[in-house]
């Protein structure tokens, strides 16, 4: 067991990954190191490989002589993480660069395919919102310029003001405070009148 965790930390040096694996706790079996490690490997894993699960992933297949074989024609290359696989944005094709991009070439199009995909999505929304917060906008300065000129002295004892006032300051959205307003109108008649003067 020693060994092995000793041969994953030359791994982990190689590829240039700044995790002290500590052995000696691990070694002892305790559940909780043991799980603290897994939690980190989980989080490491999905961070290089954005989260996302390789539903092509066979680990017999992986390990079989085939794919080792293809992996064997580029074997003299530097071994590199797939972090650094995919930021040198290496071609998965050429043979070289590691038994994931070898083997797992078709998964990579397929998660393009989806991206490129959600990428659409994203543009779609992002112009609705743009649409609906200039509609959003212009009904709030229409609703400010009214509220302005129910402000004005000269206005702000008229019923018809105190009534639009009345729908502009309701606080609850599921009670209508137009039923009220009318009422404010109704009751003063002297708005008319003064109309028709």
């Amino acid at each position: 067991m020693i060994q092995n965790y000793k041969v994953l930390q030359d791994v982990f040096n190689k590829l240039r990954i700044g995790k002290n694996i500590e052995v000696n706790k691990l070694v002892k079996g305790r559940p909780l190191d043991n799980l603290e490690f897994l939690q980190w490997l989980k989080r490491y894993c999905d961070s290089v490989n954005g989260g996302i699960m390789n539903e092509n992933y066979n680990p017999v297949e992986r390990r079989s002589k085939g794919c080792k074989e293809r992996v064997s024609k580029g074997s003299n290359k530097p071994s590199k993480s797939l972090q650094a696989n995919r930021l040198s944005g290496a071609d998965p094709t050429d043979g070289g660069h590691g038994v994931g991009k070898v083997c797992n070439t078709f998964s990579e199009e397929h998660y393009i395919e989806q991206i490129q995909k959600l990428s659409e999505k994203i543009a779609d929304l992002k112009v609705s919102v743009d649409s609906t917060e200039k509609e959003r906008d212009f009904y709030f300065s229409k609703l400010r310029d009214i509220e302005i000129l129910c402000q004005r002295p000269e206005l702000e004892h008229l019923p018809m003001t105190k009534a639009v006032r009345k729908i502009l300051y309701a606080a609850d959205a599921k009670d209508s405070p137009l039923p009220e307003a009318n009422d404010i109108i109704t009751k003063s008649p002297s708005l008319f009148s003064n109309e028709t003067e």
